[in-house]
This record gives structure tokens, sequence and C-alpha cells, in this order.
């Protein structure tokens, strides 16, 4: 099966010659593993048989995207969100909204002027369209991208103290969510459309789920609409405890489930497939916190053996990934390991590097 017939098969629960593999990997991660395979980074993903190609558009290329090799370095992004490298990964500095005035917050506009400039990133993705599964990632689409410009804690105090506010700042993120997504699905040939909203913690919902459905929901069903118009699958992202609004998820068309952060209350992932893996596609589970970092080798392809196994029990509908990017400390044996789990052997991985090699010097490179 190619990558592209594999996903598209496990999303209908049809029969496949193994599980679809979409991990990410952060940056420090990916130059250890090729480093290691003596590869260039940017063929990571092929000798790693991963089967899904897709590019952020939307504000997490700013996040996650650029990387910085100094502690400290920094850039600003088209929201005029200022980004600093601390640690592993880029965390925001500045907000341009953070302790603005009600006036101030009503004049600022979205980066339309960008979008151009944004959807370029698809374009070397779309190159493996023949062959891959597609997805474009817009995210984040509402209230994780208001928190981003107006800063978390007034984002949340807004939601109580100033309610008109906070569903404006909603309204004008979704308009040009929208229309970031409508330019990359008439653009590109996509299998899905990734969308995806951070609105729970390590505990729970950040936001009353009855103040969701009532302000995030209705914009999220109009993006997740605008993939599902085009006969794309739509997946959603979201980190932590979200148990009370994946019905409604599924409710609005959302297909697919990422990341699935077992640790988490109510998100155990064998709970998740069996109350609602008749409705619902799920990718993620592997903990990055705990057991890839820090477990043995054998303990990771054990679990991710099971995970596997129980989230494809009815014949599919399981993408195997990390519950979140996998962290630049995880043990490379326990990557293998991961991959050997799925069906990917180690010798395989490295006939596939073996052969990069030998392409680039055919090359010359």
């Amino acid at each position: 099966m190619t990558s592209k017939e594999r996903v598209h098969a496990a999303l209908r629960r049809e029969p496949v010659d193994r599980v679809p593999i979409f991990v990410w990997y952060h940056p420090g991660t990916v130059r250890r593993l090729a480093d290691h395979l003596e590869i260039p980074a940017a063929k990571l993903q092929e000798v790693m048989c991963d089967d899904i190609r897709q590019a952020w558009v939307g504000d997490n290329y700013a996040m996650e995207g650029i990387t910085h090799e100094r502690e400290g370095d920094t850039h600003t992004d088209c929201w005029g969100i200022e980004w600093v490298k601390a640690g592993h990964f880029n965390q925001i500095l500045r907000s341009p909204l953070q302790d603005a005035d009600e006036e101030t917050v009503l004049r600022y506009e979205h980066p339309y002027d960008c979008i151009g400039d944004l959807l370029e990133a698809m374009e070397p993705v779309e190159k493996h369209a023949r062959d891959f599964f597609i997805g474009c990632d817009v995210s984040p689409c509402l209230f994780e991208m208001v928190c981003r410009i107006r800063g978390m804690e007034e984002a949340i105090l807004d939601l109580a103290a100033q309610p008109g506010l906070a569903s404006r700042m909603l309204s004008d993120s979704a308009a040009f969510q929208r229309r970031l997504a409508t330019e990359a699905c008439e653009r590109f040939s996509l299998d899905w459309l990734w969308t995806g909203d951070d609105v729970a913690g390590q505990d729970g919902m950040m936001m009353n789920p009855r103040l969701w459905r009532d302000l995030v929901r209705p914009h999220l069903e109009e993006i997740v609409r605008i993939g599902k118009r085009r006969g794309l699958w739509v997946a959603y992202h979201c980190c932590g405890s979200l148990l009370p609004i994946i019905p409604d998820l599924i409710e609005i068309g959302i297909d697919v489930l990422n990341p699935i952060q077992s640790k988490c209350p109510g998100m155990d992932a064998a709970h998740l497939k069996k109350e609602f893996g008749s409705k619902l596609s799920f990718m993620g589970g592997l903990d990055t916190q705990h057991l890839l970092p820090d477990g043995s080798a054998a303990e990771v392809f054990r679990e991710t053996r099971r995970l596997i196994d129980v989230m494809s029990a009815d014949g599919g509908g399981y993408i195997l990934a990390a519950s979140h990017t996998v962290p630049p400390e995880t043990p490379l044996e326990n990557i293998v390991a991961m991959y050997a789990a799925a069906g990917v052997t180690e010798e395989e991985i490295r006939d596939r590097a073996a052969d990069v090699r030998v392409q680039l010097q055919g090359r010359g490179l």
C-alpha cells in the first residue's frame, strides 16, 4: 500500500498492511536522529516511514517551525507576537494585546496580507501528494489564538469580566481562520484539514463546557464545514483533558482527535476508543512525559503494541503517534522500539537511510 492508501483505509476501518504512522519530533530530536542515521534532517520522515506530510500555515509555524540555536533568541510573527527560545521550545515573550484597553483590542487586525506567505509552507508538501496523505494545519484556530494575541491570563479573565469583548476577539479570529482554511483547501490537493485549539489543561477544561459551546463551538463548526464541503477528513488537536466536549466534536464533524494525553483525567486511550471509537478516529496516545524519555526500549515496544491493538480493535480508526512532540532527551533505542512495534524494523530504517546516502552521493551532494 502507498502511505496515502494506508491512511485512508485506516480511517475507513478497512484492512491495512500496518498501522499508519505520523510522529512529531522536537527539532533537537530531528537533529539527533538525522546525525545518527547520517542523513539530512529533511529526509528523516522518508527514512522513518511516516505516512503523512503536513505543514503549519497558521501561528503554530511561529512556535514550532522557527528554530533558534541560542537560548534567548527571539522573533516576532505576523500577529505581532514576540517569541523567545526558552529551553527546548519557543515560548511567548510578549503578546501584542496584553495590558491593552478595550479600544486598542477592538482596533486589532489579523494579518490577512500574510496569508499568501503563510500558505507557501505547503508547496514543498504538496509535491508528495501522489503517494502520501497530505494535510494542512491551520491551527491554532480560536481560543488558543486569542490567548496568544491577548495573553492567556487576560483572555481567560475576559471570558468572565468582558464576555462581549471575548466574543468579539473569537469572532475576529474565526473570520481569519475561515479565510486561511478556505484558501488552503482551494489551493492544495489535501486529504485532511488539520484544525486545533487548546482549550483544556492537564486536569480539565480551561473554561466551563457550556461556555465553550456558546462561544467557541459555533465558530469551530464553520471551520470544520470548510473541509467537509470539499470531501476532506477533518482532524482536531487539543492537548489535555477535553472529555466533556468530545461528543460535541463528533457532532460538528471532526473525524480524527489528537494527541490523546492518556495520563490526563478521562483521556485513557482504551476508554476513549470504547466510548467513541465507532464515530471518531484517534491519533496519538503514546506518553511523551514518562514512557518515551524514561522507559526502557522493551517497555516502549510493549506499550506501543498494546496501544495499537486496543486502538485498532474495530479494524482501524487509529494513526500511531506520540501524545506530543517527541522530546530531545528520548533515547534513540526507544524511538526505534516504537517503530518496531508498528511493523517498521530498525533494519528497514537503516536500509532506507543507506539508500538516501547513495542517492545524495549520486547527485554529488
